[in-house]
């Protein structure tokens, strides 16, 4: 809390010596001010949604845990697991091609990440949907139909995921401090020994709350899926209110629960981090 000292003039005691200044809090006017203005702005807002009719929000909880939302949902956590798990799996080959001092494996690791950033996501689906026209076959397999909509997804968000996954891992090897790799190196460790048992376990640190990020962006990001027919959260609501024109209550069932998903996600997060800052100043 901040102080101030009272502009009231010292007055002398009975004994000769001056009294003390009276210290009072500093006023902050300004600042409640502000804050109950914004809080009158966001009841007005919450007040118009809830009592809006047009938000239907009966047919929201009568939509809301029906089974086909249900397994859209159960599909979108899939697709977000495997993808995390495959993408920083590849990304973290990527990152040790890139810092490799094999300058073939040092540009191969650069090439695939600056094509794959620099395309948009569903660009990339559209090609890998569309593999069959482009490659009819491939080392004597027939690839028309070979991929259905559900693989083409997993490989075509893999790829993308793994080009981002690549500079945060690369970025968290980079963060560890050089004197452990030295010390690790003067024990007599081999390079992966010293990557899995020094190097990353410290590097995560820097990792996680990227990685966090990555993990949220690509839980909503799976919805992108909707549009190869992947049955995914969103396509399950989006079969719906084609048959029943609720577009705006279908709508709000998927937003719900990728806010309910995305907050639990964000809590182990926390978690998570906490768990990996352990020992350091900033650790709470």
């Amino acid at each position: 809390m901040s102080l101030t000292l009272s502009k009231r003039p010292s007055v002398a005691r009975e004994d000769g010596a001056p009294e003390a200044l009276r210290i009072v809090p500093l006023r902050r006017t300004g600042q409640r001010a502000t804050a109950v203005v914004v809080l009158v702005l966001l009841g007005i807002a919450l007040n118009s949604v809830v009592r809006n009719e047009a938000f239907q929000w009966g047919v929201v909880a009568d939509y809301f845990a029906t089974t086909a939302v249900l397994r859209g949902l159960w599909l979108t956590l899939w697709l977000t697991a495997v993808v995390m798990a495959l993408g920083f799996a590849l990304g973290t080959l990527l990152a040790v091609m890139r810092l490799s001092a094999n300058p073939v494996l040092r540009g191969v690791s650069w090439g695939y990440v600056w094509l794959f950033r620099s395309t948009p996501i569903l660009v990339q689906l559209l090609f890998w949907f569309n593999i069959g026209a482009l490659y009819p076959q491939i080392l004597g397999v027939r690839t028309v139909n070979l991929m259905g909509p559900v693989t083409v997804a997993v490989v075509g968000l893999t790829l993308h995921e793994a080009a981002y996954a690549a500079e945060v891992v690369r970025g968290g090897i980079l963060s560890v401090e050089r004197g452990q790799i030295e010390a690790a190196q003067s024990l007599g460790l081999g390079r992966l020994r010293r990557l899995r048992r020094i190097v990353l376990p410290q590097a995560m640190r820097s990792i996680v709350p990227p990685a966090g990020n990555m993990l949220i962006g690509t839980l909503k990001g799976t919805s992108i899926v909707s549009i190869i027919a992947v049955n995914d959260l969103l396509y399950s609501v989006q079969l719906v209110y084609h048959r029943t024109y609720q577009v705006v209550p279908l709508l709000l069932v998927a937003t719900l629960w990728y806010v309910v998903v995305t907050s639990l996600l964000s809590v182990g997060q926390y978690y998570v981090e906490r768990y990996y800052a352990r020992g350091s100043a900033g650790s709470r």
